[in-house]
């Protein structure tokens, strides 16, 4: 005070580590940093506004398995209290297009009301019972936390922004909105905004705002938190103002409430963070120090749950809770006695008086001290401070298995070293750091310039190769000053690894087969007994003659055997033993070449008996040959059962011409057609245009269709089943199943082309084109009826038409019927008939390159359609997409043929026409006649 000497000086206050210059640091006042945030958050004060935002340029897709099948859940009841505030809720969301009613849906999930904090609730749709049963995982990943932290190196000031509703920021795509309506009391409603509760939408959200904000450091994003941070406050506030901009620019919506800007401390992520590094929050220390003594194992299992967050604060923990997680093994009796106690109270204490951890920082030394105990080992990752102090980063630790409890003391101490490199590998690898030992032996193992220990156990010559992917120096320290992680071995965490047999694979080489040569068929030629009786005829001579079947194909060529270097040949093709015949026919298989191909190929080197067999059975029992394989042969017709009356079954398709859609319907029975134009092909509208139908002519038997979305969709499924309609549906991808469909398609395209050009002169409407169409179509014969189709769908002629003769429609039918069968199958092979359990390929067209895939016959369902099990699903296949799978099963024997004795019928002499009264010749023919007699009346003769 005053003039009085100075008690401590610079030099003292140095040595007490006191920042006595920042006393005389001027900084710029607080005043002036607000007013330049001020002025950013002003410039982008539309980010702010209370509305919902829209993200540009991104939608999001929930993509579901191929087999899913429509869930229908009925609304929940809700409490009366709720009633209203539910209402309220989804009229504010369908104000702002959140979500839009509909009549029907397939999909349907029910609602979860979730009360806020300001005393609003917010509508989730229970999608676990629904949707995410089937829905595909979305593969974009979640930011791991760690990452997070260490990209927060260097910050002193921060700020967090909170995104206001933000998955409803992310519009959905038209294909995904299906999916996820939900049921309420007032109705179906379906989402048009990516909404809380799927179980993809977190991926799918955190991939946007990755995208959002890619190319900006020392920002970080999980979900709807971003964090940043700067090393000033004129960086801070640079960053601050581009991170704006491109949430602005991008259509995004903040929640000012929840944002806090240019803070020396906020909480993310469940941890305070300020320029030090991370520190447990109050909120959730306040709840571990005020949680009572658990009374059962579930309530242990939430306080531990809870403790375990902030394991990384606690280094020496795991053992503490050892009483405790004693409680939670298997068969053991619940007692919390007084050991337990002191741990449960001993833990919160530790985590109360818990230091803080500092941020990951590249340009700051690495320290890794790594020890082991008869039960654990232990590690800490540490900075280095200037002043030589250690800042510790992270601690890791655990149990040894029973089988490295057994390990030699120096063997434990080398694998707490591997677990600490391969638990900090992040933070490691790429650059230079030192390693900490309490076991002075290991700096001459383990050392950087020592060489690999060959006379050590073969566990520490993989663990010296696996350290050469890194870059250290080992520093050794006495026990006494490592207490960290001497700690941490002796305090490991409970729970172990598993016991495997460890192994590093350092190169893997492949050697393909040696060729085969003429040695070696000399060889096995030799020691053949087959091939040396015949090398031995070969050389000596043949006998006159063989009885030996086996030698029989060597017989028939005895002139044209010869011997050259041991090997046996026939002409200039060397006789292959059987030992080599695979691995050759492997080498001719070469570029998978057919079987003329590659018989070809063969007549050029070897022979032996059944080649051309062996060849024709290899390249059948190829898998890659069989999956890119034709066509099978086109199966034989097998024509529909005829319809008895009009309108007993209907076919249906739909046709799209110049942009336009036609809803075209035939009758089986009559041929008579309707052909009905709209905008859309939806199941709603083809079920709108059906009814209409039905009205005039009344409700069908049976309706045809092809597998189109409009026609296997529950709502039409429903309305089929409502008017009691059978509905056949075809195989996929085989149109010529619904041919009546497909021809009547056809007919309207051509003449709807040919109505089009012959009308532009004379400037007809659409619709006078497709009257005039209709009314020609259904006065004309049909081939197969010979009638028009007015005839036998109105019974009755119509004005503008002279009367037809009504032949006997059955007869007709069935005969043109069997004329198209006979020309279909006159030049085409029958389709083989398979059974429940035979191995087939099926055409699979979800591939390019007409690929085949393997499958099992489940069941026939029709004459020409089978249902095929391929993997977990079944599926519904036309014979002409299935040829058998001979890769499967050997090549059968073959089978002798079987002669069938045809009954000769005896010749038959005609009745003499001038003695009609033989009753020889009568009786004999009238026993082997097979068709009535004829009545023939005696001609009437001119007597002159």
């Amino acid at each position: 005070k005053g003039n009085r000497p100075t008690l401590l000086g610079r030099n003292w206050l140095k040595h007490l580590k006191l920042n006595w210059a920042k006393i005389f640091t001027i900084k710029q006042t607080e005043a002036a940093f607000h007013k330049n945030l001020e002025q950013i958050l002003s410039k982008h004060d539309s980010l702010f506004k209370e509305e919902f935002g829209s993200i540009k340029g991104l939608k999001a897709t929930i993509t579901v398995n191929s087999d899913a099948k429509p869930i229908f859940h009925k609304p929940r009841p809700l409490p009366y209290a709720l009633k209203e505030p539910v209402e309220k809720e989804l009229e504010r969301m369908e104000h702002y297009g959140i979500v839009s009613p509909v009549k029907y849906s397939s999909w349907a999930a029910p609602i979860v009301v979730v009360p806020k904090k300001d005393k609003t609730i917010r509508l989730c749709g229970d999608y676990k019972v629904t949707v995410n049963r089937c829905i595909e995982p979305e593969p974009y990943p979640l930011p791991n936390v760690e990452d997070l932290f260490a990209t927060l190196a260097g910050g002193k000031y921060f700020s967090k922004i909170d995104l206001s509703n933000a998955y409803q920021q992310l519009e959905l795509d038209p294909d995904s909105k299906p999916f996820l309506t939900i049921n309420t009391h007032k109705g179906l409603f379906q989402y048009q905004r990516l909404p809380f509760g799927v179980s993809t939408a977190p991926a799918i959200f955190q991939h946007a705002m990755d995208q959002i904000l890619q190319g900006i450091d020392h920002v970080v994003c999980f979900l709807d938190d971003i964090l940043i941070t700067g090393s000033t406050v004129e960086k801070h506030l640079a960053l601050l103002d581009k991170v704006l901009s491109k949430l602005k620019a991008s259509g995004v919506r903040v929640k000012l409430s929840k944002c806090h800007f240019l803070q020396e401390s906020v909480e993310y992520l469940g941890y305070r963070i300020d320029a030090q590094g991370l520190h447990p929050t109050e909120t959730k220390l306040t709840a571990i120090v005020n949680a009572p003594s658990p009374s059962n194992v579930s309530e242990l299992r939430s306080f531990l749950g809870l403790l375990n967050y902030y394991g990384r604060f606690l280094p020496n923990l795991s053992t503490l809770l050892q009483p405790l997680h004693e409680l939670l093994q298997k068969d053991t009796k619940w007692a919390w006695s007084a050991e337990c106690e002191k741990a449960f109270q001993d833990a919160k204490q530790r985590l109360t008086n818990s230091k803080w951890l500092a941020h990951y920082d590249p340009s700051k030394p690495l320290r890794l001290a790594c020890d082991a105990s008869p039960y654990g080992v232990g590690a800490v990752i540490s900075h280095i401070l200037p002043n030589g102090e250690e800042h510790p980063i992270a601690f890791a630790s655990r149990t040894l298995t029973q089988t490295e409890r057994n390990y030699a003391q120096i063997e434990r101490e080398a694998l707490s070293i591997i677990f600490g490199v391969k638990k900090f590998h992040k933070y490691l690898y790429g650059r230079k750091f030192s390693l900490v030992t309490d076991h002075k032996p290991l700096l001459a193992i383990l050392g950087p310039k020592s060489a690999i220990p060959t006379l050590a156990a073969l566990r520490m010559q993989r663990w010296a190769l696996l350290l050469l992917a890194y870059d250290y120096d080992i520093i050794y320290r006495r026990s006494q000053d490592h207490g960290n992680a001497d700690a941490l071995s002796r305090l490991p965490c409970p729970y172990t690894t598993d016991v495997h047999d460890e192994s590093v694979i350092f190169q893997v080489s492949f050697a393909e087969e040696l060729p085969i040569s003429c040695k070696d068929i000399a060889a096995a030629t030799s020691r053949d007994p087959l091939l040396a009786k015949v090398w031995d005829f070969t050389s000596k001579g043949w006998p006159n003659y063989n009885s030996d079947k086996i030698l029989k194909p060597y017989f028939e060529k005895r002139d044209e055997l010869s011997i050259d270097q041991g090997c046996l040949l026939w002409g200039i093709r060397v006789v292959i033993p059987p030992k080599y015949r695979q691995r050759l026919l492997h080498e001719l298989h070469e570029g998978h070449p057919g079987v003329n191909r590659m018989k070809a190929r063969a007549r050029g080197y070897l022979w032996w008996p059944g080649l051309d067999q062996d060849i024709g059975i290899f390249v059948s029992q190829c898998t890659a040959c069989a999956s890119v394989q034709n066509q099978p042969p086109t199966a034989p017709l097998h024509p529909w059962t005829w319809a008895t009356s009009p309108w007993e079954r209907i076919h249906i398709d739909y046709a799209e011409i110049n942009q336009q859609t036609f809803l075209v319907v035939i009758d089986s029975y009559s041929k008579w057609l309707e052909v009905l134009p709209t905008k859309t092909s939806t199941s709603e509208k083809t079920i709108t245009l059906l009814r209409n139908l039905f009205a005039s002519y009344g409700l069908p038997k049976e309706l045809v269709s092809d597998n189109g979305p409009q026609f296997t969709s529950q709502e039409f499924q429903y309305f089929l089943q409502q008017n009691g309609i059978r509905h056949k549906l075809t195989p996929p991808y085989h149109p010529a199943s619904n041919g009546a469909a497909e021809r009547a398609v056809q007919t309207f395209k051509k003449a709807w082309m040919k109505h089009s050009v012959a009308s532009e002169s004379a400037r007809t409407t659409g619709e006078l084109r497709l009257c005039r169409f209709l009314f020609n179509y259904r006065n004309t014969p049909h081939s197969v009826t010979e009638s028009t189709p007015a005839e036998l769908f109105l019974k009755r002629h119509l004005r503008s038409r002279l009367d037809l003769l009504k032949p006997s429609l059955a007869d007709t039918v069935e005969k043109h019927q069997k004329q198209q069968v006979r020309a279909h199958n006159s030049s085409r092979q029958r389709n083989k008939d398979f059974y429940p359990g035979d191995k087939v390929l099926v055409r699979d067209f979800r591939h390019s390159g007409r690929l085949w895939s393997p499958g099992t016959i489940y069941h026939r369902r029709g004459p020409l359609t089978y249902e095929v099990q391929i993997g977990n699903r079944h599926i519904h296949v036309h014979v002409e997409h299935l040829v058998p799978d001979k890769s499967v099963s050997p090549v059968p024997p073959s089978f002798s043929t079987i002669d069938f004795q045809v009954p000769v019928v005896p010749s038959q002499e005609l009745p003499d026409a001038n003695n009609p009264s033989n009753p020889t010749s009568a009786t004999a023919s009238e026993g082997e006649r097979r068709y009535p007699i004829r009545a023939r009346k005696p001609p009437d003769r001119l007597d002159l």
